[in-house]
Parts: C-alpha cells; structure tokens; sequence
C-alpha cells in the first residue's frame, strides 16, 4: 500500500529546534525520518512526500535517507504551502490512484495503528480516519490545537479544531480512497482549504468512518511542549514484556538516560554490545586477582556493564536499526560475559581454601545461566502470546544474577569483621545456583502445563 505523508508547512513554534519541521531532530532520528521508518516497520513501502516550505533542502535530506535505508520515496512539491493542509494532499491527486494512508510528517505513532489499519476494508468512495476516544487520559495532547471529531456509530458527524461538541481527537492518521481529492475540491468552493475541510464535506455523505486507537499512541510534536513530551513518551516505549524486576526498576531507567545522550552520535548497538562485554570481562579479571577491593571494583563494572547492555537495544528501536544478527550477537557475548564473571567469582571464593565444594556451587551457578538462556526462548515466547507486547510477567534472568554479585560484593565490606563466619561471595554464587536452576525448573512446569 502507498502512503502520502505531508511535509510542506514552516513549524513556526518549533523554530528554535531547526528551520525546517521535518527535519527536526528527536532521539536521533528527524520527525520525518522517524515518521517512515514507523510506516515501513507498520507494512508501508512506497512513500510519497509532499514538500513545500525549505522544500529543496527537505527533498535533498530524503534523497539521501533514500539512499542510506533503500526505502522508494517519490517527491511531489506544494508551492502554495502557505495554504491549508488541504492543498498538500490534492497535489497528489494525479499520482495516487488506488487506496492510500495519509500521515503527517510531525505525527509521531505506534507501528501496530497502521498494521491494523491498513487491512480495513473501505468503499471507493469512503475515507477512515483514526480516532482518539481517550480525550480525558491522554496527557499528549494540546487541547487548544488539536482537531476534535464528533462521533456516531463509527461514522464522523463532525470535524475541526474549533467544535464544540466532540468526543474523540484527530490523530492524523487516514485510510483514504481517492475520493478525498474530490472531497477537498468541493470544500475549496467553499474557501476551505483544510483536509478537515474535505473530512466534512465526505461525512455529510456518511463517507467518513472511524477507526479506534485504543490503547496504542500517537502525539502531534507541534511545539516544545509536545515534543518534551514525545522525547518522553518514546523513551517510555523502551520497556520490554521480558525486563526482569532489575531492568524493569533499575538498569532501565538509567540506560534510558544514557542512551538519550549516545543518540546524538554514530555509535552503535553493536558497539555497545560490545562495550557491554568488555565491561565484564574486565570486572571477572579483578575477580581472579583476588581481595576485597578487587571483589568490588570487578562487582561494579558487572552492574555497570548490566546497565549500558540495555543501551544497545534501545538504541536500535529508537534509530529502527534492529537486525536479527544483532539480537544474536548480542546473546552470544552476553553468554560469554556471565560464564567469565561466574568463573571469575567461582575462583574467587576457591582459591584461598581449595574447598571442592566451591567449585561445584560454581558449576551449578554456570550450567544454571546457561540453560536459563536456553530456556528463555520458549518461556517468553509463551508470555508474549499471553500478555502481548505491553504487559508484564514474572522473570528471573542476566539483571538479577548480576545485581546478586554486585550487591552482596558490596556488603562484603561491612562483614569484614564476621569473614570467618559469613563469606557473602560463596553465598553469592549458592543464591545464584539456587535461584537460577529452579527459575528453570519453574518454566519447564509453566511451558509443560501450556502444552
């Protein structure tokens, strides 16, 4: 399916963050950018831009984005810019044919609105416009700019920013038929230029259906606060159904933070992985020197190490550059990471004494975080299917096992006095051991009693 976005208008009260719209950077990506690599990610590939105020140097910057991601961008220009938005989407009338989706290009969104969308079904005369029924939750919205939708029985009565009797908000988002263009012309006999313009004239013939956004987000970045607001609600989005009670109320809110700031450069994820790796190896090397302060410092940087390991992923959904060799790659130095920092602990706590016992603690801790990444996958693919990509369940994983070390090698110094009697990194490695065989045996029962 095709998709027309608009891009001509100037942005008057973002100019303080560029001098053109589109091109305004946020987490790394411009709103323009970010705005197709939503709609790709949704099923979209053919795209449309309709550019009109700086509209070279917006046009230049596509040309090259084109290039770097292999993405199909057609240009049309809108001189009358200066008009309502109206005209933007008329200048395609000559190009698009067939059914359409209609975005904005300061629109930012969830994916699944358009994997929804786009399989509705409309007339050849009909347009459907996603909707917002939660105009009395959603805190992204500027009431004094947003256009308001009077709705009944799926089909839209009225449309604008200035009606008074309204229950649901204007995403921005549309299916559209090219009946829109005819809708739009009618409308500008009437000297409305508006695509609200043409919105009303088709729902004055029951044309102009609806569509629910339900639960999913939108926000229209149209001023500082709003885009305040979309850095925040983005970074929001980073949370994963399968973060553990660590990642989840720990590492994820610091990661965020630090990732908010690596945006701005070109590393990436894979680097951070990387970094992530290193972190840790250089931690389990203080392990094996041995000694409190090296228990902490090797402590320290595992935690630490935990902590950037969720930049590498957060930066790939926020710049779209995920890849599945990523996510392998990844696992497979995350894998290596915990066998080094457990040997290392292992060796740690043997070596003074040469007590066996040690080593087959160890063993059970190693054997344990290995099958419990191999466990993983099966246990949240379940999850997902049943708390979907939004919710929450119970996990025990790499954040845990790593916050153990770090915290009880940290209150190892406070039981210097008591070392003979209580060796917190043995009880480390036994909590270890205990904690992640039997989050194994817990998810074989779960995956055994869901078939």
């Amino acid at each position: 399916m095709k998709c027309l976005i608009i891009a001509a208008g100037r942005g008057n009260r973002l100019s303080t963050k560029g001098d053109s719209k589109p091109l305004i950077p946020l987490l790394g990506l411009s709103l323009i950018e970010r705005v197709i690599l939503t709609a790709k990610k949704g099923g979209l590939t053919d795209f449309y831009v309709v550019t009109g105020y700086n509209g070279e140097k917006v046009r230049r910057f596509l040309d090259r984005f084109n290039q770097s991601r292999d993405i199909k961008i057609t240009h049309i220009t809108n001189d009358d810019w200066e008009k309502g938005n109206g005209i933007s989407v008329l200048k395609a009338k000559d190009t698009l044919k067939e059914n359409f989706i209609l975005l904005m290009s300061d629109h930012i969104f969830d994916e699944s609105i358009l994997v929804k969308l786009k399989n509705e079904k409309i007339a050849d005369d009909e347009v459907i416009l996603v909707v917002d029924y939660n105009i009395k939750t959603n805190k992204l919205v500027d009431i004094d700019d947003v256009t308001k939708v009077l709705v009944e029985d799926n089909r839209i009565l009225n449309i604008g920013k200035n009606t008074k009797k309204y229950n649901a908000y204007d995403t921005g988002i549309f299916l559209c038929s090219p009946a829109i263009f005819n809708a739009i012309e009618e409308s500008l006999l009437n000297d409305d230029s508006s695509l609200s313009g043409g919105i009303r004239v088709l729902a004055g013939r029951g044309k102009a259906k609806t569509f629910d956004i339900k639960d999913d987000y939108w926000i229209d970045v149209d001023d500082e606060k709003t885009y305040k607001l979309a850095e925040k609600k983005l970074l929001a989005t980073l949370k994963k159904t399968s973060d553990g009670p660590i990642s989840r109320h720990l590492n994820r809110p610091i990661s965020t933070r630090i990732t908010r700031y690596l945006l701005r450069t070109d590393i990436t994820p894979n680097f951070i992985s990387f970094l992530s790796f290193i972190l840790c190896c250089i931690g389990a090397f203080f392990f094996f020197l041995g000694g409190y302060i090296n228990l902490i410092i090797g402590a320290i940087l595992a935690q630490v190490a935990s902590i950037v390991d969720g930049c590498d992923g957060e930066i790939a959904r926020l710049k779209f550059q995920e890849t599945e060799f990523g996510g392998w790659f990844d696992a497979v130095l995350d894998r290596y990471a915990d066998a080094f920092l457990l040997f290392g602990l292992t060796f740690y706590i043997y070596f003074p004494s040469g007590n066996l016992l040690y080593l087959f603690i160890g063993f059970l801790a190693i054997i344990g975080t290995f099958m419990n990444s191999y466990t993983a996958d099966k246990y949240d693919g379940l999850m997902r299917k049943k708390f979907g990509s939004k919710g929450y369940y119970f996990r025990i994983g790499r954040d845990v096992r790593i916050f153990i070390i770090f915290v009880f090698a940290i209150l190892s110094i406070g039981f210097l006095f008591l070392e003979e009697i209580v060796n917190l990194p043995f009880l480390a490695i036994l909590l270890i051991a205990v904690l992640m065989n039997a989050e194994n045996i817990r998810r074989i029962i779960v995956l055994y009693k869901n078939g």
